[in-house]
C-alpha cells in the first residue's frame, strides 16, 4: 500500500517554499499549485527516481530538477507569449545540469524522442485540445517502469478528465490522489499495453461501456446484442461453426 506519510527531506522542504514564494503570476500559462507539488515531492521520496519526463514547463520543471538527476522536458518555445521557457531557463531554482529541453511542439518532438532508459516519473502538462493528451499519454505509457509516478494536470479540461477517467480503470495504474486538479497514479505490475496491437476489450473502460447505447446509434435490439459479443470470440464462434458444416 502506497506510504502517503513519506517524509520530505529538509532540502526539499526548503525548495517547495521557494517556489511557492515566486509570483502568482511567474508562469503565464498558470502554475502546479504548491500543496500538488508537495504531493509529487511526497510520492516522489519513496522512489528511487533515476530518470523523468514531463510535457510543458514551469515550476514542475524546477521541482524535477531536483528530485531526477536526467530529466526531459518537452516544451514549446513560448518567447512572447507567457515566456515560461526563458523563466525556467533563468530561474537559480533550476539545477541545470540534470535537465535537458527539448523545444518544438509536442505533438512532433515526443512522439519521435528515443527514451535510452525506462521512466519513474513522467507528468503529463502539454496541450490540452484533443486527442493531445492522448497523445502524449500513448507516447509515454510504454516507458513507465514498475511503480513510477504518472501525474496528470488539469483534470478539470473536459479532455483531460477523459484521460483521468480511463486511468483510473485502467489496469497498469492505481490511482493514488488526487489534489485540487491534479491526479497522480503508480505503475501497476499489469503488462504494457500493446502500444502497436489493439485488444480495445480487453480494457476495463471499454469493457464495462460496451457497446455504447445512445439515440445518436441506431442500433436495433439485436445490433446491439451482437455487438457485446468481443471480436476474438466472435471470431472464435466463426471457426466453431464452420467446423460444424465441413
Amino acid at each position: 500500500m502506497e506510504d502517503f506519510s513519506t517524509p520530505l527531506a529538509p532540502e526539499t522542504r526548503r525548495l517547495l517554499a521557494e517556489i511557492s514564494r515566486l509570483p502568482p503570476d511567474w508562469h503565464g500559462a498558470g502554475s502546479l499549485r504548491p500543496k500538488v507539488l508537495e504531493a509529487i515531492a511526497r510520492h516522489a521520496a519513496s522512489r528511487r527516481i533515476e530518470h523523468s519526463a514531463e510535457t510543458g514547463t514551469g515550476r514542475s520543471t524546477l521541482l524535477f530538477s531536483h528530485l531526477c538527476p536526467n530529466h526531459v522536458v518537452f516544451t514549446a518555445d513560448d518567447r512572447g507569449n507567457g515566456d515560461s521557457l526563458d523563466l525556467v531557463r533563468s530561474s537559480p531554482l533550476l539545477r541545470a545540469e540534470a535537465v535537458t529541453f527539448v523545444i518544438g511542439p509536442t505533438q512532433r518532438t515526443l512522439p519521435r524522442h528515443a527514451f535510452e532508459h525506462p521512466l519513474q516519473l513522467a507528468l503529463i502538462d502539454g496541450p490540452h485540445a484533443y486527442p493531445f493528451p492522448e497523445l502524449e499519454y500513448f507516447a509515454l505509457y510504454p516507458h513507465l517502469s514498475e511503480d513510477a509516478l504518472l501525474v496528470l494536470d488539469d483534470i478539470d479540461v473536459p479532455t483531460l478528465f477523459h484521460l483521468f477517467r480511463f486511468l483510473k480503470e485502467e489496469a497498469m495504474f492505481r490511482h493514488l490522489e488526487t489534489v485540487h486538479t491534479t491526479a497522480l497514479f503508480a505503475r501497476t505490475k499489469a503488462p504494457c499495453f500493446e502500444p502497436c496491437g489493439d485488444g480495445w476489450w480487453l480494457q476495463n473502460y471499454n469493457r464495462s461501456r460496451y457497446p455504447i447505447t445512445d439515440p445518436a446509434i441506431p442500433l436495433s435490439p439485436l445490433e446491439a446484442l451482437k455487438r457485446r459479443v468481443p471480436a476474438p470470440v466472435k471470431g472464435a464462434l466463426k471457426k466453431v461453426l464452420r467446423g460444424f458444416r465441413t
